[in-house]
Parts: structure tokens; sequence; C-alpha cells
């Protein structure tokens, strides 16, 4: 699949607002073995998001972690390759982050995995997911290719205090760390 194109706007020292790049996205990572690839959009750490006329450095360069930074945002695209599930028929571990994700599915079909039931996901649909343990399979014959939207949370206390094993097993890194 082909690197997504990324157009980021700014402002002039004036005020007058430009094309600041326009290009393939500078990060993107591969997991072969799994058959994963992700091509890291943008973030903001805190919020409100600060805007400045133009970034003083890359956004997606700062942290390459599957959650967003403390109250902030992450935008990537993830594209699953068919024909990469382990044992359990999973392509991504199972992993639960504290953070409300928007995926919205551009190409191909996904599987979403919960502890209780499983939903196929056609191009077209979002799903809101919302804390919960969960894991993705594209059991189809072509590459699903999902955006995914990502917004720090904060577990409500008596949620945290009925999750199997707390919040001990929250997902800090990438998906493999």
């Amino acid at each position: 699949m082909s690197v997504p194109r990324r157009v980021v706007t700014g402002h002039t020292a004036d005020g007058v607002s430009v094309v600041v790049s326009d290009g393939p996205v500078p990060v993107s990572r591969e997991l072969p073995d799994d058959g994963v690839s992700f091509h890291e959009i943008w973030n903001t750490e805190g919020a409100p998001a600060r805007i400045t006329a133009v970034e003083a450095d890359e956004p997606t360069a700062r942290t390459l972690a599957v959650p967003p930074p403390p109250r902030g945002t992450r935008i990537r695209i993830n594209e699953f390759a068919p024909g990469h599930l382990g044992d359990r028929g999973l392509q991504s571990p199972v992993h639960r982050t504290a953070s409300i994700d928007y995926g919205i599915v551009l190409d191909g079909e996904i599987t979403l995995v919960l502890d209780d039931s499983e939903v196929l996901l056609r191009t077209g649909d979002v799903v809101v997911q919302r804390g919960t343990d969960h894991a993705w399979a594209n059991r189809g014959t072509v590459p699903a290719r999902v955006v995914f939207v990502l917004v720090d949370g904060e577990f409500d206390d008596a949620l945290a205090a009925i999750l199997p094993g707390g919040l001990t097993g929250l997902m800090h890194g990438g998906p493999r760390d």
C-alpha cells in the first residue's frame, strides 16, 4: 500500500494562511510479521491544542506510541494486510488504552475482537472504541485500511475498580512494547 499524502497548513509572519508542507507522511512504521503498517499523520500535546504559525518540530517524530500524549490527540492510518493471523486468530495483541478512539474504515474489512464478541467492520463503518480490551484481525483477502483518531482519556474510578486487573495492563508504548 502507498504511504498517505499529508498536507499541513500554517501561517506566514503576516498571518496569511499557507501550505507549509505537502507530501508523504514523514513517519511510518511497519510490523512485517504482523502485516500491519502505521502511518503517523499528526499529534497534539495538551489541551487545548496550541496553534502556532509553524510547528517548531515534526509532531509525529516526538513520540511513537499507540496511545496519544497526555491531554493530547493522535491521528494515524493503519494498514492490515490479510494472512497475518496468530494462533488465536488475531493480528494485534489484545490491548487497552486510556483513550477514546474513532476508527473509520477506508478500505477493506477488519474484525474488531472484544472480550465477548466480534464485529466485522466494512468500508465506511465507524467504531468508537472507549477504553475496552480489544484486538484487530483482517480475516479477508484484501488489505484493510483504517484511520484512527485517538483522544487522551481518563478512566472513571468506578469503571477502573471493576476491570479485570484494574488499569495495570494499559498500553503505554507501541503494539509490541
